[in-house]
């Protein structure tokens, strides 16, 4: 089973779904502060979202001043809930793969929350995102971290002291880059590991300059409603977040 479509698969859909409307989740207490927190200004500005799931963000792009939201996604299901909940004139949804840019308007911000790690050729993407971009654009995307896609099976663990605290950290297989295949909801969840090297070198080659590089841990909230989170991510970092600015002069709003 291919994870670009993984999200269609009745199973894995309403997993993920109740998932992402419970408040317990890693998505909403750790990841989507960080990348708020690193949003640019979007007054008047055009915004790409690429595997925009249920639509949420395209909605917050709107009511942060952007004056044209594109979401891209490959799960009909997925957007045919983004259109029901964050439907507004200032939004178009697409079923397509977001790998493929073509024949959309140049953007002054390409988002992505969680999606990168289920391109194989990141290379080649890098650099399409790069020409997708207006002149001071910005890239900001989040990802698993390559200590999470590293281990093929998805058999990372946590290691306990004899009081059962949490000291370290199991993983394997980290400098070998290439595709993993896991159990998530269901069987056979398909994502590409690439080494820390693998995700920064080619966009520095494709003319991006690094802004901020991100490996967000919990602020005291989160801990509450999950206990234990701090302690975990700093034993070892869930998410990687990247914000990255294409060169050159923006043209005025």
């Amino acid at each position: 089973m291919n994870s670009r479509n993984i999200f269609d698969d009745p199973t894995f859909f309403e997993n993920y779904r109740a998932l992402r409307e419970t408040e317990v989740n890693y998505n909403d207490q750790l990841e989507q502060p960080a990348m708020r927190r690193l949003l640019p200004d979007l007054g008047g500005k055009t915004v790409l979202d690429l595997g925009c799931g249920f639509g949420h963000n395209c909605l917050e792009f709107v009511r942060r001043g952007a004056s044209r939201v594109i979401g891209l996604d490959l799960s009909r299901r997925m957007l045919d809930q983004a259109e029901a909940a964050c439907g507004d004139p200032a939004i178009t949804y697409l079923c397509r793969d977001m790998t493929d840019l073509t024949g959309l308007p140049q953007a002054d911000l390409i988002y992505s929350s969680l999606a990168f790690h289920y391109v194989q050729d990141f290379g080649r993407f890098a650099q399409d995102l790069f020409a997708a971009l207006n002149p001071g654009g910005w890239l900001l995307f989040s990802q698993e971290h390559p200590l999470v896609t590293a281990t093929p099976g998805g058999l990372q663990h946590y290691n306990r002291d004899e009081h059962g605290k949490e000291i370290s950290f199991t993983f394997s297989d980290y400098g070998r880059p290439g595709r993993r295949e896991c159990f998530w909801f269901v069987d056979g969840v398909e994502k590409f590991h690439r080494r820390f090297s693998d995700i920064v070198t080619p966009l520095c080659r494709a003319g991006f300059r690094l802004d901020e590089i991100c490996e967000p841990l919990p602020g005291e909230r989160a801990d509450q409603i999950i206990p234990g989170i701090l302690r975990r991510e700093e034993i070892k970092p869930t998410f990687l977040i990247v914000k990255a600015q294409k060169p050159g002069t923006p043209s005025s709003v």
